[in-house]
C-alpha cells in the first residue's frame, strides 16, 4: 500500500485522504504548517522563491520523515512558476535523501488522456472507473460542506455575542464532516454541522464592515500561510468575503469556466486583456466587482517575488482611484509577523469605518 501525501490548503485534507484511502493508498496527512515547516523550507528551497513553495518544500519534508513515498498535487497554466513547483520540489527533495516521486495533475479538460493516466496510478485497490467516480462524488460533496462552514464562519464571526465562540464551534463539527463516509453520512453530518453553527449567538442587525479578500490561491486558502487574517478581521467586526474557494477553483478548472469566473475576468478586461498567470486577473477583476457590490474595501494577499500579483498591485492602483474602493495589499514572506499585520489591519479597519461614516464629499480612496 502506498503512502502518498499532499499539499495542506486549509481544511481541504478531510476530503482528499478519505479519496486517498478509497483508492487504496495510505495517508501521510500534512501537518499544519508552523515554524519548523517554513524553517525546513527556507533551507532547501531557492533564496527568491515565493512563499507557497517554501512552505510545501517544508511540509513535504516533514511528510517524507514520516515515510511518505508518493506526493499528488495540481500542477499550473500560464506563465506562473506554480507550474513548476512539481520538478523542482521532485529535484530538492531527492537531492536531501528523500526517493520520492511526485505525481503532478493537470486540468483534465485540456490533457485529458494524461489526467486519466494519473488517476490509474493512484487506483492501488484497481476500482473501475464507475467506482472511482462514486469515490470521487463523495470526496466532493464532504469538500463543499468545509467549504460552507467555512463561509458561515465569515459572516457568523463580526456579529458574534461572545467573541470566539464561532471559531470554537467550527473547529468542533468539523469533525462531524471528517468522521462521515457514506453519502448519506456526509449529507447528514454536514446539514447538522451548518446548523448548529449557525445557532451561534449572534446579532443579525449588528452593523458591520465587508471586505473581499483576493490574491494567490495558496495564502488564501490556507490560514497558517496567511497568519489567520479571516479570523483577525471577523474579530475587528469584519465580514470577509473571500475571492477563491477549492470547490469554485475546482470547477473552473476541471470541466469548464463558471459564469462566475467569466464574470470576473470580464471586469478585468480593460485593466489587464489577457492571463498574466496565478491569479493576477483574477484579483483585479474580484476588486472591481466588490467596488460594484458596494464593499468596504479589498485586501489582496500575495506571496513575496510572485509576479502576477505584483503586477494586479499597480494595477490596483488605479482600480482602487476609478472605482472609489481602499485597497490594502500584504506581500508575504517568511519575515512577515502576525503582530505588523494585526496592527496594520487594525488601521485599515479604522480608515474604511471612518470613510464609510464619513460625509460623501469627504470620502478619501486609501491604497496601501
Amino acid at each position: 500500500m502506498p503512502k502518498v501525501t499532499f499539499p495542506r490548503m486549509g481544511e481541504s485534507y478531510r476530503a482528499f485522504r478519505m479519496l486517498m484511502n478509497d483508492l487504496g493508498n495510505e495517508v501521510i496527512i500534512p501537518p499544519r504548517p508552523n515554524k519548523k515547516t517554513l524553517d525546513f523550507g527556507v533551507r532547501y528551497s531557492p533564496e527568491f522563491a515565493c512563499l507557497p513553495l517554501k512552505i510545501l518544500t517544508g511540509t513535504y519534508v516533514e511528510t517524507c520523515m514520516s515515510g511518505a513515498e508518493l506526493i499528488i498535487t495540481s500542477g499550473g497554466s500560464g506563465p506562473c512558476r506554480a507550474g513548476l513547483y512539481g520538478q523542482l520540489h521532485k529535484k530538492i527533495l531527492n537531492s536531501i535523501g528523500f526517493p520520492v516521486d511526485i505525481i503532478v495533475f493537470e486540468a483534465p479538460k485540456s490533457h485529458p488522456i494524461d489526467f486519466l493516466r494519473k488517476v490509474k496510478r493512484v487506483n492501488s485497490s484497481r476500482l473501475s472507473y464507475l467506482a472511482i467516480w462514486e469515490c470521487v462524488k463523495r470526496g466532493w460533496e464532504k469538500l463543499k460542506y468545509l467549504d460552507d462552514l467555512e463561509k458561515t464562519t465569515h459572516a457568523l464571526r463580526p456579529r458574534e455575542l461572545k467573541k470566539g465562540s464561532t471559531t470554537k464551534v467550527y473547529r468542533e463539527v468539523l469533525e462531524w464532516i471528517d468522521g462521515a463516509y457514506a453519502m448519506k453520512e456526509i449529507h447528514e453530518a454536514g446539514k447538522e454541522a451548518l446548523n448548529t453553527l449557525k445557532l451561534v449567538p449572534h446579532d443579525t442587525r449588528r452593523a458591520v464592515l465587508r471586505v473581499g479578500i483576493v490574491g494567490e490561491i495558496y495564502v488564501l486558502l490556507e490560514p497558517a500561510s496567511n497568519l489567520e487574517i479571516e479570523e483577525t478581521l471577523g474579530n475587528l467586526g469584519v465580514e470577509v468575503h473571500r475571492s477563491m474557494f477549492l470547490t469554485g477553483w475546482t470547477r473552473d478548472n476541471t470541466v469548464k469556466e463558471t459564469s462566475g469566473i467569466l464574470s470576473v475576468k470580464e471586469a478585468a478586461m480593460p485593466y489587464i486583456p489577457l492571463c498574466i498567470g496565478g491569479h493576477g486577473r483574477e484579483s483585479v477583476g474580484h476588486t472591481i466587482l466588490y467596488a460594484r457590490d458596494g464593499f468596504d474595501g479589498v485586501i489582496q494577499m500575495a506571496p513575496f517575488t510572485c509576479i502576477p500579483e505584483i503586477v494586479a498591485r499597480t494595477i490596483l492602483t488605479r482600480v482602487s482611484r476609478e472605482h472609489n474602493i481602499p485597497v490594502l495589499t500584504f506581500f508575504l514572506d517568511e519575515q512577515t509577523g502576525k503582530a505588523g499585520m494585526s496592527t496594520r489591519l487594525e488601521a485599515f479597519v479604522d480608515l474604511i469605518r471612518r470613510k464609510k461614516n464619513a460625509p460623501v464629499s469627504d470620502n478619501r480612496i486609501i491604497v496601501g
